[in-house]
């Protein structure tokens, strides 16, 4: 499958269109809405149903691939803020801080476009290692480091709180608890809950997605004419230069098409939960509207619409 038929088959998908949706509803100012608390059951049943697969999945993984793939995904997490920086110092007048805000963001991850191009590889025939996961996990917390060390921050008296905030996160402690119940009980366990975490799964993720184009399509209206250019492109190039990135990590260790594709993924990500939480404790000072911004109404559709796609195809030329 060349790359216009995965894109062409990711735009007619309608967990895809869902999110186009809520985009153009929010953009014309429709009172269309997902109550909140609606949308935070939503979220939490989406990221346990993909911890718990992943887990089942990963009983029957190789632990040295895993481990591998961990050390990648960690290694672009730490480093993938030292690039964002760079180039937003060479083209913008942000302040030092908010560059090293927005960098962090660019080095974790998001874990809905981890879940969209999961089920996105499993609808092409290209599933990904369960262990990817694991991955997902690891890569949350190392770019907020690094983004602190590109602010010229210490943690202070505070670090102790931020570490905590991190590691204790909602979404990484339901992420990393359903991998290991799935990792514990395996396909015995899978067979008990099929109905919840396999039926309905698509179902799910299709109103959540309307509710992520509402969120991206009023953040995109409220930032109108706030941001300069060079700061907008940058929430297009930069997934760009992680999938590259991650490609060129996941040939030498042996990643599967399917599982190089979601590092891909990952690493093309911007992170609007963990990091915007993490950066309100640490750097108050940096502007988050700007930020969030790039990661949910910039990056977060180009991945949706044509990054994933793209990413698997690149994976499918390079390793398939």
């Amino acid at each position: 499958m060349d790359l216009f038929d995965l894109a062409a088959a990711n735009l007619v998908s309608p967990p895809i269109l869902f999110f186009l949706l809520g985009l153009i509803a929010a953009l014309v100012r429709s009172d269309l809405a997902i109550p909140e608390a609606v949308a935070k059951a939503i979220s939490i049943y989406l990221v346990m149903a993909i911890g718990f697969k992943g887990g089942v999945e990963m009983a029957a993984s190789p632990l040295v691939a895993a481990a591998l793939a961990i050390a990648a995904g960690i290694l672009l997490s730490a480093a993938m803020p030292f690039i964002s920086f760079g180039a937003l110092r060479a083209t913008s007048r942000l302040p030092r801080v908010d560059a090293a805000s927005i960098a962090a963001h660019y080095g974790s991850i998001s874990i809905v476009t981890f879940i969209a191009a999961s089920d996105a590889g499993a609808a092409m025939g290209l599933a990904a290692a369960g262990f990817m996961v694991a991955v997902a996990a690891a890569m949350e917390a190392p770019a907020i480091f690094s983004g602190l060390a590109l602010a010229g921050r210490r943690e202070g008296e505070g670090g102790g709180t931020m570490i905590r905030e991190i590691a204790f996160n909602g979404s990484i402690v339901l992420l990393v608890g359903a991998f290991a119940i799935g990792w514990a009980t395996g396909e015995r366990g899978m067979a008990m809950v099929e109905p919840f975490f396999g039926d309905i799964f698509r179902g799910v993720l299709c109103l959540f997605l309307l509710d992520m184009g509402l969120v991206a399509g009023r953040g995109l209206r409220r930032s109108a004419g706030k941001l300069d250019w060079r700061v907008l492109v940058h929430g297009l190039h930069m997934p760009l230069i992680g999938a590259a990135l991650g490609l060129g990590l996941a040939i030498p260790i042996g990643l599967d098409p399917g599982s190089a594709a979601l590092l891909m993924t990952l690493a093309a990500s911007a992170s609007y939960i963990a990091v915007p939480a993490a950066m309100r404790l640490a750097l108050p000072e940096a502007d988050p509207s700007v930020s969030l911004t790039l990661s949910l109404g910039i990056t977060f559709p180009f991945n949706l619409v044509l990054g994933i796609p793209l990413y698997f195809a690149a994976a499918q030329w390079a390793l398939g």
